[in-house]
């Protein structure tokens, strides 16, 4: 008899490897404080504006920062980039219909391009897209499209310090309260976004995404997953949720895509690719309407703004990230920091998530009013201690200003994303050594005030200064 295959469910040892060798290597950014002071006075306290090779250990996103395997590499080299009818679509396009079971499939350059296209199509004026909760881009283009985005997320989402397993669910009484008050008809999408990526990287569950499928069903209205990090979704169910444990993560996935209509993705995610997503879905209704929407914006449907290098990458990433030895690695790497951080005196949204550990700012610079946006003087304190770039999601990427006053956000976070398969065991240790120092001389951290910032997703170019 062959020797069973190991699992990563065998390995119980205390020292988290990495699942994978090391062939090629890039400096990364050592400064001065001095230095790192002057950049934030430079970049207007915005840490997008800061140049990377500035940064020592770069948690801004996880989205189009992986480090690619050596088969996407050979992959990239098989690149077809012949304008139409590429080699490369063609086993694109085969790879994800074999993992979501969708029928049209259409590649875009990234994944605020799908929610273009998918809003542009099915909202219009005074429409209500409801979701567990809506991104940043997501919101953005729902909004563009002249619909209103709807947040329902489950009760205990905004209960930072409470360790429920699936705040990433939909709360289905508000679900059905609020389909009730709006009108089925003036809904044109239920979104689910998962992980879900605004309130803490927290998965939803198998029998919640059931549940939002039932009612979507029975309601007649089309219902969208948010797919960018199905896998770690996924595994999380894996881990998490009853009955789910013997099934392989690659099975769950399947079914999540299964009771839904349709889904949007960002490659840059679990797909290990440095560009690109796509739309897919099984409505012959959206496809011409689709296509013409993305031939105006993207380029001709079998490529979508994409080189085919790109496409087989993508096809190939997607291929090896339902890998449970990677994904124990990849939730066992942030369940590490998450642990580091509480021993450190850092809160935290409990339970960590599968991309990142969020930083609760709100409680770590409790003497901060929202309006001095604690999570981003956080983010920045971060640069200016240790050279670590994060992003906030708070109240300055999820405020509302205006005739009536400052709204603040839900949340103050601070995202520490991961890049998958980049940093290692030893810059997760450095990087609890930093929060450390900070939770020390927390009291010295300043609030920050908005000297400019657009309308329309500040966060990205807003300048900020020290507040008085």
């Amino acid at each position: 008899m062959p020797p069973r295959e190991a699992r990563p469910s065998d390995w119980k040892w205390r020292t988290i490897i990495e699942p994978f060798r090391v062939k090629s290597v890039e400096p990364i950014g050592f400064t001065t404080l001095r230095e790192r002071e002057k950049l934030l006075d430079r970049a207007g306290y915005n840490l997008f504006q800061i140049p990377a090779d500035k940064i020592l250990i770069d948690l801004l996103t996880d989205s189009g920062t992986a480090a690619m395997s050596a088969k996407q590499w050979g992959a990239l080299m098989r690149g077809d980039e012949s304008y139409a009818g590429a080699t490369s679509f063609y086993r694109f396009e085969r790879v994800v219909r074999g993992l979501t079971g969708y029928h049209h499939v259409l590649p875009v350059h990234q994944g605020r391009a799908a929610e273009r296209v998918l809003m542009g199509i099915i909202c219009r004026p005074g429409a209500v897209v409801i979701a567990n909760s809506h991104f940043d881009t997501t919101r953005a283009n729902v909004e563009a499209a002249g619909a209103r985005a709807l947040d329902l997320p489950a009760p205990e989402a905004l209960d930072s310090a409470k360790p429920a397993p699936f705040k990433g669910d939909m709360d289905l009484r508000g679900l059905e309260r609020e389909i009730r008050a709006i009108g089925p008809k003036n809904i044109p999408l239920i979104l689910m976004t998962v992980t879900n990526n605004s309130l803490g990287g927290q998965p939803a569950s198998l029998e919640n995404l059931r549940g939002v499928g039932r009612i979507a069903k029975r309601w007649g209205i089309p219902y969208f997953i948010d797919a960018a990090r199905f896998a770690e979704n996924a595994y999380l169910i894996k881990l998490r949720e009853k009955g789910q444990g013997r099934r392989s993560a690659r099975e769950i996935a399947q079914e999540m895509f299964r009771l839904a209509d349709g889904c949007l993705m960002s490659a840059k995610k679990d797909a290990f690719a440095n560009i690109g997503g796509f739309l897919a879905f099984n409505d012959g209704s959206l496809l011409a309407p689709a296509r013409s929407s993305l031939i105006l914006g993207e380029g001709f449907p079998t490529y979508g703004g994409l080189a085919g290098r790109d496409l087989e990458a993508i096809a190939q990433g997607l291929e090896e990230v339902t890998d449970e030895h990677y994904l124990s690695y990849r939730i066992r790497s942030i369940e590490y920091l998450a642990a580091g951080l509480r021993r450190a005196g850092v809160p935290i949204v409990e339970p960590p998530g599968g991309h990142a550990v969020y930083i609760d700012a709100k409680r770590f610079l409790s003497r901060l009013a929202p309006r001095l946006y604690p999570a981003q003087a956080l983010a920045c304190e971060l640069y200016r201690v240790g050279g670590v770039r994060a992003v906030e999601i708070g109240s300055l990427m999820f405020g509302k200003g205006g005739k009536k006053g400052f709204t603040p956000a839900p949340m103050e976070l601070v995202r520490l994303a991961f890049p998958r398969r980049v940093y290692t065991q030893s810059h997760v240790d450095y990087l609890i050594e930093v929060f450390s120092a900070l939770a020390r001389d927390r009291r010295s951290i300043r609030g920050l005030k908005i000297l400019r910032a657009p309308a329309q997703l500040p966060h990205f170019t807003a300048r900020l200064a020290l507040a008085s």
